[in-house]
């Protein structure tokens, strides 16, 4: 009596293999979602970081912004507060009382010049982008956008603007100059700030889109809203009326 050995045929092994494959493939597939989601999620996180951490020291300087009322000391120079408005690149210096020592026991105080401005993006081959730049100065002088130290608060910008707040008016301003005949050594009670970044797009990670961040900084310096009666018999917004936009 022949006995049959047990095994698997040709067409058994190709099958399995065929099997094989294709889990093979649909878990593949998987993987690259997977991976390709946590690529975007980086770049995301990477470009909300920045945008967060610049407007973060925006917040912490603007917010302690100043003006010196009395400017017959010795070596005291007329602070300022100008804002320029350039479309969707404006410029901004100030004083401010946020200044940090990284030394111990070094001879500064807690004031600055401050400085913002676009410029260039030199990681930006296309040449369409801008970096959002960021001087202080530890000396307050009667120049007070040279000198002082620059660095970079963020790339890949394609917008950086700025409305100023008027106490008096409760209106928003384009521009501001503490040195001009409409604003005359006054601070204005608001500062708006959008910053716009280019970014990952959520549909696909290989392309590119923007992304805009918004904050509104109280500037403490500054006068409170006024009280006005307008025509319509209502008053005009207080502090306490601004909105949840207010970060201080």
């Amino acid at each position: 009596m022949t006995r049959r050995r047990a095994g698997f045929t040709l067409i058994e092994v190709v099958v399995a293999l065929g099997v094989m494959v294709l889990i093979a493939s649909l878990a593949w597939g998987v993987l690259a979602g997977t991976f390709k989601a946590r690529d975007f999620l980086e770049r995301q996180d990477v470009l909300e970081r920045g945008a967060r951490v610049a407007l973060d020291r925006i917040d912490r300087e603007l917010s302690v912004a100043f003006l010196t009322s009395n400017t017959s000391a010795v070596n005291t120079y007329r602070t300022v507060f100008i804002g320029r408005d350039e479309d969707d690149a404006d410029v901004l210096w100030f004083a401010t009382r946020a200044h940090r020592r990284r030394y111990a026991n070094a001879h500064e105080c807690d004031q600055a010049e401050i400085t913002l401005w676009t410029d260039t993006d030199p990681t930006d081959d296309s040449g369409g982008r801008l970096a959002l730049l960021h001087r202080e100065s530890q000396r307050i002088d009667e120049k007070p956008d040279e000198d002082g130290v620059i660095q970079p608060l963020a790339v890949g910008v394609t917008r950086f603007d700025l409305r100023y707040l008027d106490p008096i008016t409760a209106e928003w301003r384009d521009e501001w100059d503490t040195t001009g005949a409409d604003t005359p050594d006054r601070l204005p009670r608001a500062v708006e700030v959008v910053l716009t970044l280019v970014g990952p797009d959520p549909a696909d990670p290989d392309e590119s889109v923007e992304r805009t961040f918004v904050r509104t900084i109280l500037l403490v310096s500054a006068k409170a809203m006024q009280q006005s009666l307008l025509n319509s018999g209502q008053k005009a917004l207080g502090d306490n009326q601004l909105g949840g936009g207010l970060t201080k």
